[in-house]
């Protein structure tokens, strides 16, 4: 596949149509070399990825289901409860993308902040490169300060997003996507 073919073609693969097998150790070490070769202005590296295996991943669910329970109270059923303990045991690979930013600094904190958004774009084109699906999410885990510190984090840093890796199961459907001629447009200048 050529490279333009690769970007015109990828799509998020939903969560649920995530199996078995992901990346082997190899694989996914390319995916994230790939992820980390972002625009970085000031080389800083504001951005942070954690690999969650089996173990961290049925650690952060019992937490899930543990906040979740306890914010829903009674309202949480057992088979809520249950989704929230398998949540991040989805799919085959999970990665917790962190922002690490530096302020004050001379690099503006909106370019750091997009700098951790290319990361995460290039870790689903990479996956997407070597056959595999992925979807990138945040939810609310990754607004929630008792999940942060679970993952070794201050509550003020921002989990970019969850990003899930696997094989798909199923195509994804078709989008629709925006017109071109809707959001491109051509400048010459200041209108006299």
């Amino acid at each position: 596949m050529e490279a333009i073919d690769l970007l015109t073609t990828r799509r998020s693969v939903l969560v649920r149509h995530l199996g078995d097998p992901g990346p082997s150790q190899d694989e996914l070490n390319r995916i994230l070399e790939a992820g980390m070769r972002v625009p970085d202005h000031g080389k800083i590296g504001p951005w942070r990825i954690q690999v969650i295996n089996k173990a961290g991943q049925a650690a952060l669910g019992e937490l899930c289901a543990k906040l979740y329970a306890e914010e829903h109270g009674e309202r949480a059923n057992d088979k809520m409860v249950e989704f929230e303990r398998e949540r991040p045991a989805r799919a085959p690979v999970l990665l917790a993308v962190t922002s690490r930013l530096e302020v004050p600094h001379n690099i503006p904190e909106l370019e750091q902040r997009l700098s951790g958004g290319a990361l995460c774009m290039n870790i689903l084109n990479a996956a997407h490169a070597l056959g595999y699906g992925a979807q990138w999410l945040t939810e609310w885990p990754a607004f929630n300060d008792e999940v942060k510190k679970m993952l070794g984090h201050d509550p003020s840093t921002d989990i970019i997003g969850f990003i899930y890796i696997g094989t798909p199961t199923q195509e994804p459907k078709p989008r629709n996507r925006p017109e071109f001629d809707a959001v491109v447009s051509e400048w010459s200048g200041p209108v006299a």
